[in-house]
């Protein structure tokens, strides 16, 4: 049986009653939590098909598994899918897009000579629903990508067309945030690697330093793009040498004035990127975040409430890092309901940043100030179990969607009525 608003209102207050005596305002935090914004990214709605129709594989390191019924087909379909998944979130949200998900509406505009007209739709359907555009460039599943090299390629006219790419996606995410009065964060990654071990690490390197100069050329206003670089350890296809290392963009980023993009499931299994932000935001105004979850790799699984999760959340909160991080999701699962998969990502992650606004971290500073590390640490472990479910419970409440796990039963109607037609 469904909880009553009066007993969630019931359980929200006794719950905002202990915060207080921790000195949290639950008032505050929930506020403070349906500002923020997080970018949900549109590959997730079809397995990272796009709408070129160029009949290429992925490639690039990336691979999708699973044949769930359902995929969205149409930029309609995918549309109307991630519509049915904002009713189901609570906060703000933007959309994040690849470039390979132009309407060519029967055209074929190859990637370096993509225009904003090609996205006019999704401008208009964004508008219409009152949200932002993200967009990034795609250097995968293309004929001129087909052995692993794009920006970094020795053969010159192979990378021009790769830098062309790049630049024309510039303008698109100009357009896009003039259209919507919002600035476009426009994300550049590439596989460029190799899978053995390289006899030069250095030249590749060097010509992607002037592929990405020539791309970021010309200045654009930030206030309609800004523009973020895209490290990674090891791929599929590039298992021994990624041109685009950390330390290369960590340098590239900071010399050249740029957001780096922090992967969750870009660095080795033991890294955490939530110990890299404080240590970046040293040196760049911005980062941007691709929250993700690799399973002994980068396999881009759906976002669950993990350590690493409440991790990344905690240094967001406790640092004061929310206004200088563009925070967006990337996986794709096939196995599973794909509008479930970003209902699920997305919550988990607003329920992470919801934990840690939680955490009486004026407290925590407290006692390490003077040295007591063992109030630190008790007072750490007994937040973990305080009552965050019911001011999770209310917050959806408020923001008119479902509480607890009612949302199912939704995608499944949903499924049932419109998925399974496909």
């Amino acid at each position: 049986m469904a909880t009553s608003i009066k007993d969630l209102e019931r359980a929200y207050s006794l719950a905002r009653e202990r915060y207080a005596q921790l000195e949290v305002d639950t008032g505050h935090v929930l506020e403070q939590l349906a500002a923020v914004p997080v970018s949900v990214h549109c590959w997730q709605g079809d397995d990272v098909g796009g709408f070129e129709n160029a009949g290429q594989e992925l490639g690039g390191g990336l691979a999708v598994t699973g044949n769930y019924p359902g995929k969205a087909r149409t930029p309609q379909e995918l549309r109307a899918d991630f519509e049915k998944a904002l009713t189901l979130l609570p906060g703000r949200h933007r959309f994040n897009l690849h470039a390979c998900y132009a309407e060519m509406t029967g055209r074929r505009v190859d990637r370096n000579a993509l225009t904003p007209d090609l996205f006019k739709n999704w401008i208009a359907w964004a508008k219409s629903l009152n949200i932002a555009l993200d967009f990034n460039q795609t250097y995968f599943a293309h004929p001129k990508a087909a052995d692993g090299l794009t920006l970094a390629h020795p053969d010159k006219g192979i990378r021009q067309f790769w830098i062309e790419h790049g630049i024309r996606c510039r303008e698109i995410g100009a357009a896009i945030g003039k259209a919507l009065g919002q600035s476009c964060l426009t994300n550049l990654w590439i596989p460029d690697g190799m899978k053995d071990t390289p006899a030069d690490r250095t030249a590749p390197r060097e010509r992607l330093v002037e592929a990405l100069d020539a791309v970021f050329a010309k200045r654009i206003d930030p206030r309609l793009n800004v523009d973020s670089v895209e490290p990674k350890l090891f791929g599929i296809g590039s298992e021994s040498y990624v041109v685009g290392s950390h330390e290369f963009y960590l340098g590239y980023a900071v010399s050249r004035k740029k957001l780096l993009t922090l992967d969750a499931g870009h660095f080795h299994p033991t890294e955490s990127i939530a110990d890299k932000i404080s240590s970046v935001l040293l040196y760049l105004p911005q980062i941007a975040l691709h929250v993700s979850r690799g399973v002994r790799w980068d396999s881009d699984h759906v976002v669950t409430l993990t350590d690493e999760l409440q991790a990344i959340a905690q240094e967001l909160v406790w640092g004061d890092y929310l206004g200088r991080t563009r925070i967006g999701l990337d996986y794709f699962d096939a196995t599973i309901n794909r509008v479930a998969a970003w209902v699920i990502g997305a919550r988990n992650l607003r329920r992470a940043l919801l934990l840690a606004m939680l955490t009486p971290i004026a407290a925590l500073r407290a006692a390490e100030a003077e040295g007591d590390f063992t109030r630190r640490l008790a007072l750490m472990e007994e937040a973990k179990i305080l009552p965050a479910g019911a001011v999770w419970d209310y917050f959806c409440l408020k923001q008119n969607v479902p509480v607890g796990e009612a949302w199912l039963a939704e995608v499944k109607r949903y499924e049932d009525e419109v998925l399974s037609l496909r």
